[in-house]
């Protein structure tokens, strides 16, 4: 597989390099980041940083983005509770959005380590953050790829896919989690859901061979 070209994260290099882990989930006005906009966005760290992060920066980011097309299901506003309209009015604009995540990014990722996004169906929220970095920006601190809580969950415990949505898998590890469709409080129950799943299969003894 080819690497595209501008993602520094994704350099042959990478290999070695420690990762640090960040939730994210957003929401947005529809299906698809082709004709519908990114509403908002929340960023957490996975795991509580090693070191001090710099002064006034949080361990966590949230933002709500001008939207940049007028698409927009009903179903899916309405999960948010944002209208287009209020949006123009009061969110960032796009690029603004996306530098400032970028630079959250940065600022919480150590020197010599590689972010890596986490999300739970992170197929929907990677396409969204990727398209608006490589529109906005040019290039995506997160590379090229991504990891979702479902499909590990899936790989660590056998489970059925009908069986990785978010209840389930709250129930197993006796999470007390339901979807506000706050961006930045989902983030957050994202986290808690893959240090559970990482913690189970931490746990595991490894066969030798």
């Amino acid at each position: 597989m080819s690497t595209p070209a501008g993602d520094s994260a994704d350099r042959s290099d990478r290999a070695d390099r420690p990762v640090t882990a960040i939730s994210v989930d957003i929401e947005a006005a529809g299906p698809s980041p082709s004709g519908f906009a990114l509403l908002s966005l929340g960023a957490v760290l996975v795991d509580e940083p090693a070191a001090s992060l710099p002064d006034g920066v949080a361990p966590h980011f949230y933002v709500e983005l001008q939207p940049d097309r007028d698409g927009e299901l009903p179903g899916a506003m309405a999960v948010g509770g944002f209208t287009l309209e209020g949006l123009r009015a009061t969110g960032t604009p796009p690029a603004a959005a996306m530098r400032a995540f970028a630079d959250w990014i940065d600022a919480v990722t150590p020197p010599g380590h590689r972010p890596v996004m986490v999300g739970f169906n992170a197929a929907f929220d990677w396409m969204f953050v990727a398209d608006y970095f490589h529109r906005y920006l040019g290039t995506n601190p997160f590379g090229h790829s991504a990891i979702d809580v479902k499909a590990y969950y899936l790989g660590v415990t056998g489970s059925s896919w009908t069986a990785t949505s978010m209840p389930f898998v709250a129930a197993r590890y006796g999470l007390d989690i339901s979807l506000t469709h706050n961006a930045l409080d989902d983030a957050r129950d994202q986290a808690a859901l893959f240090r559970a799943v990482r913690d189970e299969a931490q746990a595991r003894p490894r066969s030798e061979g």
